[in-house]
């Protein structure tokens, strides 16, 4: 009952979109899809999703349970201008010594990192925008492996970085509508 729930946070029932960057996940396995709805609009939002990483703008997640782990991380509060660039092959660090794969850049939509899936600012409207986090665990052994040592810790940090994007970029101010 609860793994349904947690593999899926976030999504609306029933709900399997086909996701930009989806032709590099894994085409079978278990498949993570994490979500929170984010009241500002994507071009805002983005600049949060560009600059992930341990070497740049964190994971916006529990920062003191991975310094446990040596990551030296450091969350940032703003955006950074210098922070906002990737190309596919960089690697986003999550761990001083440690770097993924970007598989999928598109400025404004998705940045895909090879074995962890890929993080999407979906737009519902001007002022309203979507972040998904997806992707997939191969069958077999990596699955076991998977749900039996990663997949909790992995959902209660992913969730925690989907929220901490949703606080900063709900918190950042945006100039007055005219009336």
């Amino acid at each position: 009952m609860i793994r349904p729930w947690h593999l899926s946070w976030g999504r609306h029932l029933g709900e399997y979109p086909r996701l930009p960057g989806y032709e590099v996940l894994l085409a079978h396995g278990t498949s993570i899809w994490h979500s929170v709805e984010i009241d500002a609009p994507a071009d805002e939002v983005w600049p949060w999703v560009a600059q992930l990483g341990q070497d740049r703008g964190g994971f916006y997640s529990y920062e003191w349970l991975e310094n446990l782990a040596g990551c030296e991380m450091v969350n940032a509060d703003e955006i950074h201008s210098e922070w906002q660039d990737r190309e596919v092959g960089d690697e986003v660090k999550i761990h001083p010594e440690v770097g993924l794969e970007v598989t999928v850049f598109e400025p404004g939509r998705v940045l895909g990192i090879k074995n962890w899936g890929n993080v999407v600012v979906d737009p519902l409207g001007p002022d309203r925008c979507r972040v998904i986090a997806h992707g997939r665990i191969g069958w077999g052994l990596p699955s076991i492996v998977y749900a039996l040592l990663i997949e909790l810790p992995h959902f209660f940090m992913e969730r925690k970085m989907l929220l901490g994007i949703k606080e900063r970029a709900e918190r950042t101010p945006r100039p007055a509508q005219a009336a």
